[in-house]
Parts: structure tokens; sequence; C-alpha cells
């Protein structure tokens, strides 16, 4: 009794005067037998989509389930699945929060993320409407942008699908599936792709790094990649005129291509896009694949050990 008590104190004299637990905390959350720590929770932002992209998430995320407190906030980084998503963490005992951004680009609604978190300014107070159930919707997703309430602290990914270097191994089993004869073969990695340039050129170098390992795998005749720039009319409109042109000549001279599109989940837009045109898929995006899983895991492990960040301020309560 007299150790618990000591381990206890030892446990008392580390808390912060904001009563939040410090990363070096951890060793004594974990509890035996590999089950979950009580102070540590995961929060995964994922763009969402219908009922089958969705389930291609929830599926990939079951292995986590074990070891971590896990919860899923659909939507383009938008308050009210992230405030859900935190209230139902916080209902489970975790102070600390790792939030994996599960989008292409790192880039992609990390300030908007900080802002609604809490952890930069930007964010309005929820409005009264939001409280009640009101909200925007673009294109089926809510749109809805204000500061959740939260007692946690918080870590955030950097790192997007684009960047990790597990989603070479994707795109090298996707293209090993497909193909036939790489002799006669390309690979084509399609992805959703920014507006502004400069991002969209980034992004591209990211995934083409990624399709270096298709490229390593086997001799294909070329492995290319595109972004259809999907929210940018004038953009996508040469961008799908490139991505036509690379199909319709790689099938010239008894060619064949293989198409892999670089999202999470699902084929996007692209059979209208390919309308007319010969090429090999089997509809499969990044998902599934438990190289998928193993990213997650990777970042979670990584949130965990690192430095947590507590909201500036405390905003009112409802």
């Amino acid at each position: 009794m007299s150790q618990l008590l000591t381990r206890r104190s030892s446990i008392f004299t580390l808390l912060g005067t904001s009563g939040f637990v410090l990363p070096a905390l951890s060793a004594f959350a974990q509890t035996r037998g590999g089950e979950q720590e009580h102070d540590f929770g995961l929060l995964v932002m994922a763009h969402g989509g219908g009922p089958t992209w969705n389930r291609e998430v929830e599926a990939m995320l079951a292995p986590l389930r074990g070891d971590y407190h896990v919860e899923i906030a659909f939507g383009m980084a938008e308050s009210t699945s992230l405030q859900e998503g935190v209230r139902k963490l916080e209902a489970q005992g975790p102070s600390r929060i790792g939030v994996v951004r599960l989008f292409i680009s790192g880039e992609s609604w990390y300030a908007r993320t900080e802002q609604i978190l809490g952890l930069r300014p930007g964010a309005p107070p929820r409005p009264a409407a939001e409280a009640h159930g009101g909200h925007n919707d673009h294109a089926g997703h809510s749109m809805a942008n204000w500061r959740i309430n939260t007692n946690a602290a918080f870590a955030l990914t950097t790192q997007g699908l684009a960047e990790a270097p597990e989603i070479g191994a994707v795109l090298a089993e996707r293209a090993r599936a497909l193909s036939g004869d790489v002799r006669q073969e390309s690979v084509l990695n399609i992805a959703h792709g920014p507006a502004d340039n400069a991002e969209n050129h980034r992004w591209l170098a990211h995934i083409d790094a990624r399709a270096a390992v298709v490229r390593q795998s086997a001799p294909f005749r070329r492995v290319h990649v595109e972004s259809l720039r999907e929210d940018s009319p004038a953009k996508r409109s040469a961008s799908e005129a490139r991505i036509r042109a690379f199909v319709d000549e790689a099938r010239r001279d008894s060619g064949r291509v293989i198409v892999i599109p670089f999202r999470v989940a699902g084929f996007g837009p692209y059979a209208r896009v390919l309308e007319g045109l010969p090429y090999a898929s089997d509809g499969r995006a990044l998902l599934p694949s438990a190289e998928v899983e193993h990213w997650v895991r990777r970042q979670a492990q990584e949130l965990k050990a690192g430095t947590f960040r507590i909201p500036a301020r405390a905003p009112e309560r409802e």
C-alpha cells in the first residue's frame, strides 16, 4: 500500500497548474496486457463520403481500437464532427488527444483545425444556431467553423498520405494485382489536387516519390502522376485533357494503362473523366490496405510521445 501511495504522490507532483497531465505520465496510464491508455485518445479526421467510403475508414481503424480510445471526425475540418469526437473521447477519460489527419496532403485544413481546437486564433465562438443543430453544407459536408468546447490538450499530425513512405507499397501492390504484362503497361496515378499551383506542384512531387516504389517493383513502360484539380473548373479542364491524352497515347502500340486513384477511398470522378478510353482498374484507392493502418499507428505513437498543446483560453460554456 505504501508503494501505491508513493506512486500516486509522484504522479500528482507532475500535474501542471491547469491540471493537464504531462506526456511523461504516459507510462503510468498504460495498463497491463496492452489495454487502452486512459489519458490518451486518438481522433482521426477524414474527409468522408458515402456509406461505403466511411466503412473503408472504419474497417481500417478497427485494429487500433484495442490499443487506443478512437473516434472519427468525418468532414473537411468542420466543428460539429470535431466537437462530437472530442466530447466522446473526453467522456472515456483521455485528457490528451492525438489528432491524425487522414488527408492526402499534410497541408489540407491544418490551420483551420488548429483554429477550431483553439490552438491558434481565428475561429469564432459557437453560434446559437449551431448549438441547436444548424449547419451549412458544402457538397454534403457541414462547413461549420467555430471553436469547440474542450478541456483537452492536443497534438496534430503534419504528414499527409502523399508524404507517407508506407504508401509506396500500396501503389505497387495495386499495380501488380492489375498487371498482365508490364512490358506493355503504363501506370497512371490520379489525385484530387488543390487549386493553388504551388501547392499542386508539392502534391505531385510527394505522390511521384511514392510512385517511385512502383517503378522499382517492375519495369512498366511509364509510371505517371496527375492531379485533376477538381475544385478549379478551368484548371480541371486542362488536367482532364492531359489525363486523357496520356491514356490515349499509352494504349497505342498494344499498350495498356493501369489507373490507380491516389485517394483515401473510392474511384472518385475518374470513370467519367476516362469515359470511352480503355484502362484497367479495380476501383480501389489507398483503402483497403494494412499499410494505411500502419501509417495511422505510427502517427499515433509519435503523437503520444510528443508535445501536447493546451488551448490558449477556455471558451465560454454553453
